[in-house]
């Protein structure tokens, strides 16, 4: 047995899963809301037996424990089998890690980490971060403590010297500093007159290392605090192999076990907003690292808590943040608060002046839709015709966008009454909005190709033959409905071939014997109709004649396409086509539409 298939026989996938989501037994297997796409109806089954999980849902992903944590984290294999290996505590060859875009990433964590190191000695260290260790300290009240928590550094400006350093003492090759976002070529005074050469894509800047929610540098912010300089005041590593500036937060890596300790987590804008509320205890702080939270970062930090407190600068542009964010966390079910400190811009200048009143403002965080509520209404003219439009069309959009239906009636009801509008009137402007909404996901679905009944009728069949204890019974009564049928999915035909070879040596049915006969490309399909959610039956009976009445329905089909083909090739005048065939299709689909009736 190889290293991968005894990392697989180690793991209990079920107690795997439950550390990421949790599960519900149901039956013989587990269930669970689908962590890979939003939905309300679980769908997600894990096998128990099998050591598989599968989404019945709208994803229709599926795999053992390997596949699992690459789409949960966003993984390539070896990367995966490397967090389950030291899982495991197993072994692996360091040749499994060398190849493809894998080998890439360790490589540029690796960079990064030298980078890492080589800022923050310049930063305490050296004479070059003299200036900017003095700007941390006595205007941001930094002292060495958060420096090192934080593992704060800086660039130096003559841009080539994290180069130089990388190049010549860690034995790096330019390619790889580009890859990872650490430099790129240029001309410049340091690479000589007329010359292209390798710079440094931060250059007399605060250096604060980004950290995924594993450990690893993935990247850098970089402020500027030296004049004149280049970009923007903040400039963040480009888009590389692991850095993607939607899906991360800045400060998870120390925020990660506050947070689920105290199941919540606070949000803010920036670097020195998290720093700040570290300084004074506050540890359950993030940074969104953009202008809103996108649906990457809801899922990641959905991992950790479904409580979110949002603390954005309290300006136009962190406000309207503010409400793009909600609509991506409510569409995750998450319970959303704000906090207010209205004297200050954001969370930083909030606790420089007053440190208590941040902590208190904190603690008294308000429902995300009543401070909506509150703003919107003090931008307006309640009393007047043209303020009550305004306020309405500012708030159902964002209204009718809540889950919970008792919620959104209460401020449905609470908008009615400080309107002094009706509920009626409320509910058609409301009405008005759904339908825009419904319309729009209608042109979504229909862009999305769905099953024909045929197809839809095989998968269920196949998974009442397979999940029941009477399987051979089953599969003899099916295929003496089904005569010739021809299944759509090739794949369920070729099980069903197998099923009735298996079943020529043994009446029982064993998944585990049948698995070591069928052929490796046709696991999958197995897998997913053997855990495929099947409703109760009241006796064995019932089983039976729903089985039959599948088999029914599919022959009916079945008999309708041949009649339709040879009608056709009829009116088209085909001498081949048999006029005697039609009528004996006719009588065998009608005698089957009887079968049907009475199932």
């Amino acid at each position: 047995m190889d290293e991968v298939a005894q990392i697989r026989e180690r793991i209990d996938i079920v107690s795997f899963i439950s550390e990421y989501i949790p599960l519900k037994k149901m039956g013989r297997n587990f269930k669970a809301i689908c962590p890979f796409h939003n939905e309300k109806t679980p769908s997600f089954v894990v096998s128990p037996e099998r050591q598989i999980w599968h989404c019945f849902g709208g994803c229709s992903k599926g795999g053992d424990v390997y596949t699992f944590l690459m789409e949960y984290e966003n993984l390539e294999f070896v990367e995966a089998l490397r967090i389950l290996a030291k899982r495991t505590g197993i072994q692996l060859r360091q040749s499994d890690f060398q190849a493809g875009v894998s080998g890439k990433k360790e490589m540029i964590y690796k960079i990064n980490k030298a980078a890492l190191d080589f800022y923050h000695y310049v930063l305490t260290k050296h004479k070059a971060g003299k200036k900017a260790l003095g700007y941390l300290v006595e205007e941001r009240k930094l002292d060495e403590r958060l420096i090192e928590t934080f593992m704060i550094g800086f660039s130096p400006k003559d841009g080539v010297d994290l180069s130089n350093y990388l190049i010549n003492k860690k034995k790096y090759k330019k390619e790889d500093l580009i890859e990872a976002g650490l430099a790129f070529y240029g001309r410049g005074p340091s690479t000589g007159s007329g010359q292209a050469g390798v710079l440094d894509f931060f250059r007399g800047r605060v250096m604060f290392p980004l950290f995924d929610h594993r450990d690893n540098v993935v990247g850098f912010s970089g402020r500027a605090i030296l004049e004149p300089y280049s970009g923007g005041k903040y400039i963040n590593t480009r888009d590389t192999l692991v850095y993607h500036k939607g899906s991360m937060f800045f400060g998870l890596n120390t925020a990660k076990e506050e947070i689920k300790k105290l199941d919540k987590a606070i949000i803010v804008e920036g670097e020195l907003d998290v720093i700040s509320c570290f300084s004074i205890g506050v540890k359950n702080v993030v940074a969104v690292k953009g202008t809103a939270l996108t649906e990457n970062q809801v899922a990641l930090i959905s991992r950790f808590t479904n409580n979110i407190c949002l603390c954005f600068d309290k300006d136009d542009a962190g406000y309207e943040a503010a409400k793009r964010s909600l609509l991506v966390l409510e569409k995750k079910g998450m319970n959303i608060t704000t906090c207010i400190f209205e004297e200050s811009k954001d969370a930083d200048e909030a606790i420089k002046k007053d440190p208590i009143s941040f902590k208190k403002a904190i603690k008294k965080d308000v429902p995300i839709y009543d401070f909506i509520f509150s703003k919107t209404f003090s931008a307006f003219e309640k009393d007047k015709i043209y303020g009550k439009r305004k306020i309405s069309e500012e708030l159902l959009p964002i209204f009718t966008k809540i889950s919970n239906e008792i919620v959104k009636e209460h401020y449905l009801k609470k908008l009615s009454l400080d309107l002094d509008i009706s509920l009626d009137a409320i509910a058609k402007e409301v009405e008005k909005i759904e339908k825009k909404e419904v319309i729009k996901e209608e042109i979504k679905e229909a862009k999305i190709e769905k099953k024909e009944r045929k197809e839809v009728l095989e998968d269920y069949l196949l998974a009442l033959i397979l999940q029941n204890g009477n399987a051979k019974k089953i599969l003899d009564r099916c295929l003496a409905i089904l005569k010739n049928y021809e299944f759509k999915t090739v794949s369920y035909e070729k099980i069903i071939n197998f099923l009735v070879d298996y079943f020529k040596s043994s009446n029982t049915f064993n998944p585990k014997i049948f698995l070591k006969v069928l052929p490796k490309e046709l696991e999958t399909a197995f897998d997913t109709q053997y855990l495929f959610p099947l409703p109760k039956f009241e006796d064995e009976e019932k089983y039976i004649l729903e089985s039959e009445k599948v088999a029914a329905e599919l022959r009916t089909l079945f008999l309708k396409e041949r009649i339709k083909k040879i009608s056709l090739k009829l009116k088209t005048g085909d001498r081949d086509a048999d006029v005697k065939k039609v009528g004996d299709l006719e009588k065998e689909l009608a005698s089957t539409i009887s079968l049907l009736s009475k199932a």
